[in-house]
């Protein structure tokens, strides 16, 4: 089993958590790692398993409880391990190179080095490493043990390690994706006129989602940026058969102050005159959470303005629960994905002393 040392300090636990394959559908080893770590180094935290998710929680009696959460996978490598330290060719900073570094083992890293050095923060706290979260929403690792273990997840306030640039991004977007078709007539393609073409009458629809101007909606003072989009046209049997049959699927996010209905009767109106209009997903988005009074507290501590978390993010769990949640980890959001992926060290270590300095205020 991987070793885990916390006391190297959360840049050296990110470089040892990246180095643990752990694409979604193998997080075994990396939770067997952890949850080895803080048997042996942190006896003040109460952990629970659920598959390869960990629970561990402080019971300290506190007023007020936070919960702070990472998810431990990552999409599939593509020649980005093992991670390296270079230089940032532009700022000349150190930056750990490398998959995962992003998205988001640099969060992991600091909500580990934290969970074991702080044993008698100002507040209850509850730590979250979860499996699962770069695939479909209903294999979710967070989403199985709140349904498994609720209990286990009430608090005053939540925290979600994504990568932020060291800023907090309040609540986020919500999403649905539809298949939108178009029906026709087959016919041989030599006699075109004997059909009717399902893909030229996709034609106007894909004319009209290009000309769309999403909305820029205001909630609780931070701005988010809608987008409805064709992710996917799909159409045709043959080279020469007229098809029958056209499907667009498209992407629709949607600003928190949306529900999930308000956000389908937006689709499928948009494209009523489409023969079929399928819901295939959709997850609610979440509101800022910022008027909290451990929002606020953790806005000073931060020392930033906060901006709107344009993509979703599991922060619509926790405040479906009724609690409010930001995002706050090391990394360029930008990188998330992509082969490049690199965090730059010293905001690791601005990220873990703004969480320190917040955790243990008194």
């Amino acid at each position: 089993m991987p070793v885990l040392d916390p006391s190297l300090g959360p840049a050296a636990l990110t470089r040892r958590l990246c180095d643990i394959p752990s694409v979604s559908g193998d997080e075994r080893a990396i939770a067997d790692a952890i949850e080895a770590m803080l048997r042996e180094h942190a006896p003040h935290l109460a952990v629970t398993r659920d598959g390869d998710t960990l629970i561990a929680r402080t019971e300290l009696g506190r007023a007020r409880r936070v919960a702070i959460a990472g998810h431990l996978d990552t999409v599939p490598i593509n020649g980005n391990l093992p991670i390296r330290d270079v230089l940032d060719p532009e700022s000349g900073e150190p930056v750990i190179w490398g998959r995962g570094t992003v998205d988001m083992k640099a969060g992991v890293g600091v909500q580990l080095a934290l969970a074991v050095e702080l044993s008698d923060p100002s507040v209850d706290i509850t730590w979250i490493w979860y499996d699962h979260e770069e695939v479909a929403s209903d294999l979710s690792g967070l989403g199985r043990a709140m349904r498994n273990r609720p209990e286990l997840f009430a608090a005053d306030f939540a925290i979600l390690g994504e990568p932020s640039n060291g800023t907090i991004e309040g609540g986020c977007n919500g999403t649905l994706r539809a298949r939108v078709t178009m029906l026709g007539r087959r016919a041989h393609s030599a006699r075109s006129w004997m059909g009717e073409n399902a893909i030229h009458r996709a034609g106007p629809m894909l004319e009209r989602l290009a000309a769309y101007e999403a909305e820029r909606v205001v909630v609780d003072g931070l701005e988010y940026r809608e987008g409805l989009n064709a992710v996917r046209v799909e159409g045709g049997i043959a080279g020469n058969v007229i098809p029958d049959r056209c499907t667009i699927e498209v992407n629709y996010r949607f600003a928190p102050s949306r529900s999930v209905a308000e956000a389908e009767a937006l689709v499928r109106d948009f494209f009523s005159d489409a023969d079929e209009v399928e819901v295939v997903d959709a997850a609610p988005g979440a509101r800022p959470g910022l008027d909290a009074p451990l929002a606020r507290a953790f806005v000073e501590a931060v020392g930033q303005q906060p901006t709107a978390k344009l993509g979703w993010t599991d922060v619509s769990r926790f405040s479906a629960l009724g609690i409010p949640a930001v995002n706050f980890g090391p990394g360029d959001p930008l990188l998330a994905h992509a082969d490049d992926e690199q965090v730059p060290i010293s905001q690791i270590m601005s990220c873990a002393a703004a969480l320190r300095a917040w955790l243990t205020a008194g």
